[in-house]
């Protein structure tokens, strides 16, 4: 079968029903980053799936994508992998969510302290915005402080403190963040300056990724000015791993600058899918992190920490990092390539592992809408202002399959006036 009679139809009749199901049921049919409408995403983008299996997803109306998003960053070794799931079957015969946790967080928590390379404790919890939100608790129940550090923009989750839309959240749940610009040496240090004596924690992503521009990798000269400066006024070095952890690098992100953060956390792509996310300390924090309370009923459920230990040590025995790298090299030099070919240059910012597309003179993301769009409706599954994920299950054969498809929306692109 060509690539081109694989053309997806525009007709989707179950996606829009169950839209117009859910928007009775659900404030605005959909929230948060899942949302998918016409201000949001192009008009191919399906908002409701069926089933997913390695890199490939089906939509509700059957139609099949290779996946780069997936999940928005969950499957690391690709949707149903069999030992994970064998891992979560075991587990789920003999239970779940008991009276009490299961020997299976303190496996997790070998593990973890095991393979990252400053961690000496592990915590768990259900998300990203848990994992960060009890990271600045503990650095605040250490130092006696208030303020914590973050970068302008930057996305740490979705609570009072990190959201990115203003409704419901009060100035005083603001109060205590100061900003300063990322991969600027002088702007951390003055915040810090500025706010001597009170700040407990700097909180920093690996790298610049926050939506609509181009990621940044991180200098590692600000990298090792962070630990400094943390370290010289009595802070924590909080590391954002939610959207890169086991992508870049099983020992920590920044392992390979020599820079150890005192807390890391992480989530998404943990166990695969499942929902647990977990922040990692040094002892120097131990007794904090004692001291506060954060706990939550599924927060110590056995199967995801089963599919936890399954994950990662796939991920190390594979080195997933390499295999996904290796991924994205190969999607990201034949997409540019494509790109350039079509005079619609683009690069693939980022990690090669979690790529970000940005077009030429495109301001206003109308170029990026429409590849974006012709791309979906040929089966491959991208984001036009989001960084996308690899996983392992993108194997060389998926890959080009997918530039094969990129190819055609391509020719489709240089039809338009755009």
């Amino acid at each position: 079968m060509t690539v081109a009679s694989e053309r997806h139809t525009e007709l989707r009749h179950q996606d829009a029903d169950i839209r117009a199901r859910a928007s009775r049921v659900i404030p605005g049919g959909m929230y948060g980053h899942m949302l998918a409408n016409e201000h949001t995403l192009p008009p191919s983008y399906p908002q409701f799936y069926d089933r997913g299996e390695g890199a490939l997803t089906w939509d509700v109306d059957g139609n099949r994508y290779i996946d780069f998003m997936c999940a928005f960053g969950p499957m690391l070794l690709g949707y149903r992998n069999p030992r994970v799931d064998a891992a979560v079957a075991a587990q789920l015969a003999i239970g779940d969510t008991l009276t009490g946790p299961s020997p299976r967080m303190v496996e997790f928590a070998e593990l973890l302290t095991a393979t990252i390379a400053h961690a000496d404790w592990a915590m768990f919890a259900k998300n990203g915005t848990d994992a960060t939100s009890a990271g600045v608790r503990i650095a605040r129940a250490a130092t006696g402080r208030s303020k914590f550090l973050k970068a302008a923009v930057a996305y740490h989750g979705a609570n009072d403190w990190f959201t990115p839309r203003a409704a419901g959240v009060t100035a005083e749940d603001r109060a205590n963040i100061v900003e300063f610009e990322y991969n600027d040496v002088a702007s951390l240090e003055a915040a810090l300056t500025e706010h001597a004596g009170d700040v407990a924690a700097i909180i920093v992503t690996p790298f610049r990724h926050d939506s609509f521009v181009a990621q940044e990798a991180v200098d590692p000269e600000f990298a090792r000015a962070a630990r400094r400066l943390a370290t010289a006024h009595g802070a924590a070095l909080l590391l954002d791993e939610v959207r890169t952890g086991f992508r870049l690098d099983v020992s920590g992100a920044w392992e390979s600058l020599g820079v150890r953060p005192d807390l890391t956390a992480f989530s998404k792509a943990l166990a695969n899918g499942h929902p647990i996310s977990a922040l990692v300390g040094v002892d120097a924090l131990r007794a904090a992190a004692s001291e506060v309370y954060v706990t939550g009923s599924f927060w110590y459920s056995a199967v995801p920490m089963a599919a936890g230990i399954a994950t990662v040590t796939e991920a190390v025995a594979q080195d997933a990092p390499r295999v996904i790298r290796d991924a994205g090299l190969r999607f990201k030099t034949g997409l540019e390539a494509q790109a350039r070919a079509a005079g619609m240059p683009l690069e693939l910012t980022g990690p090669v592992q979690m790529p970000l597309m940005i077009f030429a003179d495109d301001v206003h993301k109308k170029r990026a809408f429409a590849f974006t769009d012709a791309a979906i409706r040929r089966g491959v599954l991208l984001h036009p202002w989001h960084n996308m994920f690899l996983s392992t299950a993108h194997t060389p054969e998926v890959v080009d399959d997918a530039l094969a498809r990129t190819q055609d929306a391509f020719d489709e692109l240089a039809s338009l006036d755009l």
